[in-house]
């Protein structure tokens, strides 16, 4: 027995897994490209005061993103565990 009918919610879940998917992508590609400017340096002399300002506002961005790329990273693992869900539930009625 199911609670909703199997042709509307296979739909809409592939859909939102892909969605989340998709937007993970776009954030770890985002986050990716900042952090390919990114160099682990120490600046000593102050003669190098602005590539010691543009590391740290890189750095400041890289800071900005990984929250929402930890959270991403959460919701699309929730997903693709109730896409597995779902059709672990749907084998095993399978052959009741």
């Amino acid at each position: 027995m199911t609670l909703v009918p199997v042709m509307t919610l296979v739909p809409v879940m592939w859909a939102v897994w892909g969605a989340l998917v998709l937007i993970l992508a776009g954030v770890w590609i985002y986050r990716s490209r900042l952090e390919r400017d990114e160099e682990d340096q120490i600046f000593i002399d102050d003669a190098f005061s602005h590539e010691k300002l543009a590391q740290e506002a890189i750095v400041a961005k890289v800071n900005k993103v990984q929250p929402i790329m930890r959270m991403m990273l959460i919701v699309t693992s929730v997903a693709t565990l109730f896409v597995i869900g779902y059709y672990l539930i749907d084998f095993f009625q399978q052959f009741k």
